[in-house]
């Protein structure tokens, strides 16, 4: 992206990323946010994954599951992508560079196909298994999945280290 590092110095010289960079309370307080956002984000996310290894709560159907907390996790997600743009318009040109963000943003990319071929092939065809064992392809899409965010998480806590 070749305009990438000239975007990152005007938001870090935005209003904004200079609120959040001069503050005292204000990059704690989003970053708490952001926190409490990736808490019920990836606790929604591992009980589907974990339902879909077959591990946890095999007397609820998956569409059940699904249902109750899909709401929950993209509420969550929204958390996520605002207060982390918030965060990261502090220091966009530093962060920009850092390799475990570009990781951290890779492995999002790669969670978001993982759920988009998720959803239009295996979970397409759930009122065939919901109430039973997953078949396979179940199983390999939620092991996947709980991996991919592991990542996520373990980048993201990198990015302030590299």
């Amino acid at each position: 992206m070749p305009d990438a590092p000239a975007f990152c110095k005007w938001l870090e010289q935005s209003w904004v990323g200079g609120a959040v960079r001069e503050s005292l309370w204000l990059f704690p307080a989003v970053e708490t946010v952001h926190l409490i956002g990736m808490a019920v984000l990836l606790a929604t996310i591992a009980t589907m994954d974990l339902r879909l290894l077959g591990w946890i709560l095999g007397r609820t159907s998956v569409s059940q599951i699904f249902r109750r907390l899909l709401p929950w996790s993209w509420t969550a997600f929204a958390m996520q992508v605002v207060t982390g743009m918030v965060l990261f318009s502090s220091e966009a040109v530093k962060v920009y560079d850092n390799p475990a963000f570009r990781l951290k943003m890779l492995l999002i990319v790669l969670a978001g196909f993982q759920v988009l071929i998720f959803e239009r092939t295996v979970y397409r065809n759930v009122a065939q298994w919901d109430d039973g064992p997953p078949p396979a392809r179940a199983k390999i899409a939620g092991g996947i999945s709980l991996l991919l965010w592991i990542g996520i998480v373990a980048a993201g806590r990198f990015i302030g280290f590299v």
